[in-house]
């Protein structure tokens, strides 16, 4: 699949089952002494049985299912990986892992793929861990798209077996979802690994790894102290990918703010092959001016010299478009590290302007 022609496929969209409702803020967390549940992969007895006091399920879905609708939930997994794919409807669900990297959140579905029940996943269809409900935390776990992307693009382009729709989401936020956070959690994926698509999301000390737009949407982020992570492309090419694909509502005063990130790769990802970023206009829509900031972040040798790249896209009338860096809101503030530059093409926040670019005012009165 060429990198620079993104496909994003749609699907129908989801009727949030409480519509309206899902706005309300969950009233505020009390101290518990414990999970209010626990998932275990091991546990074969009846869902909802107390073992150690506590309701035990197999699934990650069987005990978000079990909450209530509102308040503060607190469901605690055990090491083990759960393959499945997870929704989240409720609010005040909060999410935590006894190990980061054993307690994993796992499928392999991708945008091309057939539904069980008909049509295809489409992009945001096909993620790990969809949140559509309000006040959602997780914590100390990983979500992974396990879809083979790399055996893919190994694949004759020519052949029926080559997969084109091979977008892949850990996690996808949107609906009515707002206030979602995420700490110490690993996000893996290859192309479209998180999308944090409506309101604000908040991640700190994540693992975020894939290659191409791999952070993306129309939502409102901070990061703090992330690794985003490259991965190679799994073919031949000058152009491995893009950090962030942000279709930012130009009515949006905040779209993804990097602080503090370190910006990696892995082995194979070469030097000057992927961009911080290209604007995304879904359908070609002009109102959707992208955001990416990048605060005070390392960068290693992988990160182009020029930052940003165009991207094109068809309007619902069929013309086709390209939308460059300078037409968007992407801006760096004191990258260090040797992907670092400084030039008319990456533009640079004056301290004046860095005042404007804090957490608490893209977060609000919102403190995860």
């Amino acid at each position: 699949m060429n990198p620079d022609r993104r496909q994003f496929l749609t699907r129908s969209s989801v009727a949030f089952a409480a519509l309206g409702l899902g706005a309300c803020a969950s009233p505020p967390a009390q101290p518990k002494d414990g999970p209010d549940s626990v998932v275990d992969a091991s546990f074969t007895g009846k869902a909802g049985s107390l073992i150690n006091g506590r309701p035990t399920y197999q699934t990650v879905q069987q005990a978000l299912d079990a909450a209530p609708v509102f308040g503060d939930w607190w469901v605690q997994l055990k090491p083990g990986r759960y393959v499945e794919k997870i929704t989240v409807m409720k609010s005040g669900l909060r999410l935590t892992g006894e190990d980061r990297e054993r307690c994993i959140l796992s499928f392999d579905a991708y945008a091309g793929q057939v539904k069980p029940t008909g049509g295809f996943w489409g992009t945001d269809g096909s993620a790990t861990l969809t949140i559509r409900g309000t006040d959602f935390s997780a914590e100390n776990l990983t979500i992974e798209n396990s879809f083979d992307y790399l055996g893919n693009m190994a694949r004759d382009r020519s052949s029926p077996d080559f997969i084109r729709g091979s977008q892949a989401l850990a996690v996808y936020i949107g609906g009515q979802a707002d206030r979602c956070s995420f700490r110490n959690v690993n996000l893996l994926g290859y192309q479209d690994t998180l999308c944090p698509h409506v309101g604000r999301s908040y991640f700190e000390r994540c693992l975020i790894t894939g290659n191409v737009d791999f952070i993306f949407g129309g939502g409102q982020a901070w990061f703090e102290e992330c690794e985003l992570r490259a991965r190679p492309a799994g073919y031949a090419t000058t152009k491995v990918g893009y950090l962030t694909a942000p279709s930012t509502h130009v009515s949006q005063k905040y779209g993804f703010i990097f602080n503090r990130c370190r910006l990696s790769r892995e082995a194979g990802v070469p030097d000057a092959t992927v961009a911080l970023g290209r604007p995304w206009h879904p359908n070609g829509a002009a109102d959707a001016i992208g955001q990416s900031v990048f605060l005070e972040c390392w960068m290693d040798a992988h990160i182009t010299a020029e930052g940003w790249d165009s991207m094109s896209s068809t309007t619902k009338t069929g013309e086709r478009v390209t939308y460059t860096p300078e037409q968007s809101r992407f801006f760096e503030y004191q990258s260090s590290g040797p992907g670092a530059a400084s030039n008319a093409k990456r533009r640079q926040l004056t301290d004046a302007q860095l005042a404007d670019f804090t957490r608490n005012k893209l977060l609000g009165s919102w403190r995860p």
